[in-house]
């Protein structure tokens, strides 16, 4: 624990000028963010008497070992430079929104050539229209379903859709008049934009044109006794009035708002948005947030707003936004808002009427949000109190392991050798911490020896962190020899370079900045995946780099006992113990993810062609090369000029393809597991044999084939 008089700056050395400031631990990370109008005043209130500061921020200052801060020119600027660094440090001071789901959008796809209505979730893409959020993706699909009797849009995929063009067959949406059947040409290009343009225009609100066309057509349909067109006119209206009955009307004026309410206690807050379009509620979301610093709920709705459209732009920002507190000052916030929007956007506490009435809605929406958190975090918080407690008790730790590391190795019959790491942390997984490698300095199976490995690449990067940052005098730490050790991989979700380099690049790992992705961090127990051997060389990599302020144990699979260094008997936890539960779900994540990335690294590997052996090749012109083509095959009987023929190929390039096809030795044909039908390369079929996109066909049973993975 710090004493923030041992860094708090000298007087006249902070500005009285808007800015943010980020406070730091002594591992250098970042662990709050805050923006002031003037950083000598704010700064001031945190360097006051402790007694006399809120516990919470007591806590924040006296983790901290060092402030400092930067100067813009406008409290806009800071609001924005605030919320870049909140998302890019993750701070652990700073409230940040929980959501337990990724909501599901309805989106368009007006990038594309052909645009496509389907449920989208994640992050939002360029070009693409979203409607939403909704509670359920069957609330999207039922609502796409009536509409499109009206605006017969493509929903399926890419591959049914070339598919589909290929064989000249639509599917049985086309069949049905479910769907307008570009993939047949039925429809031209742009016939087919401009009926997407009509779903967006009428999802975004505009009903009453579309609706007053179709009864004009109704009639005058009636009227020349075409009655059979009149009928399907009426029903064509039928469906639209029952897709709008599935949003009520909450605002007779046609508002295109979003409503925002706040409900919070002493420890946590609810937060619940209700977003109203043409006058109709079309989505609904909501966080959960720890109040970690002394927060007000003006500031709750501030950090909402940031969240809310920090990413937006344009007409995902309302004109108008009700709250039931404004943040203090509300003019940079406001100001903020309207440059997302690119115009006046309106932010206020409604009072009366219809909006008031709403607001009472989503407050109490909020309230009971925040009342189901608290009974099922209550739970959770005891029970994973009490598996911290059983880990320290039956280790024999001086203290709960907060941060528990988990180490697994993994490979298919001594090929494609790789290893994990996950972390949990106050026993949550924490994904952006996890780390994939792979084996370098030896080939083959050799499970503890891969273990000696990984934990020595870790750590000797931990000890590297810690002399960099001047934790550790100059010449500690790493022994005679140790360097940086590349082939760390990245984090959860990403694809594995070649070298194994670090998949998270740039100053991330290069600066001494506070980003939350490093192997900065040490554990205060380390668990490996197997029994007295992986724990021996875990522990013997750690003695060799001097480390010896963390535990390790192990978890052998076979009757889930726990080993720890130098002990001849394992220890055994009870069965029901939330202690073993909790190393087990920390066991079998790591295996998920090492095997995982093996799988991925095999499937690469099955997946290569001759092409990739190319120099000079990259993947965007190899896309070019296969594109003009066709295939292979075709490529390999091409001529050197008409290689050349393809954009960004020169003659160089070309000879040396050319060169290298001509020394490669074709694949067998693919085969069609299902039918036993051989594919022909010129179809575009892939030229290795395999029953699934890079798994190869092998001898045995699915069972059989999975037991030989490690």
């Amino acid at each position: 624990m710090a004493d923030p008089s041992s860094y708090r700056p000298r007087p006249g050395e902070i500005p009285d000028s808007p800015g943010v400031y980020r406070f730091r631990d002594e591992h250098r990370r970042v662990i709050y963010v805050g923006k002031a109008k003037s950083l000598r005043q704010r700064l001031a209130n945190y360097f006051q008497d402790l007694a006399h500061l809120h516990p919470r921020t007591r806590t924040m200052v006296t983790t901290a070992a060092s402030v400092e801060w930067t100067v813009v020119s406008t409290e806009v600027e800071a609001l924005q430079l605030e919320y870049s660094w909140i998302k890019e440090y993750d701070p652990r001071f700073n409230v940040k929104y929980r959501d337990d789901k990724s909501y599901p959008y309805l989106a368009v796809t007006m990038n594309e050539e052909f645009p496509r209505v389907q449920v989208m979730r994640g992050h939002k893409k360029k070009g693409v229209r979203y409607f939403g959020p909704y509670g359920h993706a069957w609330a999207i699909r039922d609502t796409v379903d009536l509409l499109l009797r009206v605006f017969p849009v493509r929903t399926c995929s890419t591959g049914v859709f070339k598919n589909a063009a290929r064989t000249g067959r639509p599917c049985l949406l086309g069949y049905i008049g479910k769907c307008s059947a570009p993939c047949v040409g039925r429809i031209t290009p742009d016939d087919h934009w401009d009926l997407a343009d009509e779903f967006c225009d009428f999802m975004a609100g505009r009903t009453g044109t579309y609706l007053r066309r179709l009864e004009r057509q109704m009639a005058d349909a009636a009227e020349e006794m075409e009655y059979e067109r009149a009928a399907r006119l009426r029903d064509d209206i039928g469906a639209l009035k029952k897709a709008m009955e599935k949003s009520a009307v909450v605002l007779a004026d046609a508002t295109d708002a979003d409503l925002i309410a706040v409900a919070e206690d002493e420890l946590e807050a609810a937060v619940q948005i209700f977003h109203v379009r043409g006058g109709r509620v079309r989505g609904q979301r909501g966080w959960v947030t720890d109040k970690v610093e002394e927060i007000t709920t003006g500031a709750l709705v501030e950090h909402a707003l940031q969240q809310l459209y920090g990413e937006e732009s344009g007409d995902a920002v309302p004109k108008e936004v009700l709250v039931p507190a404004l943040p203090d000052p509300v003019e940079p916030v406001q100001q903020w808002l309207t440059e997302r929007r690119g115009s006046g956007v309106s932010l206020r506490i409604p009072q009366r009427g219809d909006k008031k009435a709403l607001m009472e809605t989503v407050q109490r929406n909020a309230q009971q949000a925040l009342v189901l958190h608290k009974t099922k975090r209550a739970s959770d918080l005891t029970t994973r109190s009490r598996a911290l407690e059983e880990i320290a008790e039956a280790l024999d730790l001086d203290s709960a392991p907060l941060r528990i590391e988990c180490y697994d190795i993994s490979h298919l019959q001594g090929d494609d050798v790789v290893a994990s790491m996950v972390v949990f942390e106050d026993a949550l997984a924490r994904k952006s911490e996890y780390r994939r490698f792979q084996i370098k300095s030896f080939e083959g199976q050799d499970d503890v020896r891969s273990m000696h490995e990984v934990i020595t690449r870790r750590f000797r990067r931990y000890l590297a962190e810690k002399e960099k940052t001047g934790e550790w005098a100059d010449g500690e730490g790493l022994t005679d020899g140790e360097q940086r050790t590349d082939g760390e991989a990245g984090t959860e979700g990403g694809t594995a370079p070649d070298d194994g380099e670090a998949l998270t690049q740039g100053p991330a790992l290069k600066d001494d900045d506070g980003r939350p992705r490093r192997f900065a961090y040490p554990p205060q127990l380390v668990v490996v995946d197997g029994g007295q051997p992986q724990v021996a060389a875990a522990q013997r990599a750690l003695d060799d780099l001097g480390i010896d302020d963390i535990a390790v144990c192990g978890l052998a699979k076979r009757l889930e006992e726990v080993w720890l260094p130098r002990e001849d008997d394992p220890v055994v936890l009870p069965r029901t113990s939330e202690g073993l539960y909790l190393l087990q779900r920390v066991r079998d994540e790591a295996h998920r993810f090492a095997i995982t990335y093996q799988r991925a690294k095999r499937a690469k590997r099955f997946r290569a062609g001759p092409l990739d052996d190319v120099p000079g090749l990259g993947e965007t012109r190899k896309q070019a090369l296969i594109k003009h083509f066709g295939s292979v095959k075709r490529l390999r009987a091409a001529t050197i000029d008409q290689i050349c023929e393809v954009p960004g190929i020169g003659r160089k390039t070309a000879e040396t393809v050319a060169v290298a096809l001509a020394g490669a030795t074709p694949a067998a044909p693919a085969v069609n597991t299902a039918t036993g039908e051989i594919m022909d390369d010129d179809d575009g079929a892939p030229e290795t044999t395999a029953d699934a996109p890079g798994e190869p066909v092998s001898a045995g049973t699915p069972d059989e084939r999975r037991g030989q993975e490690r």
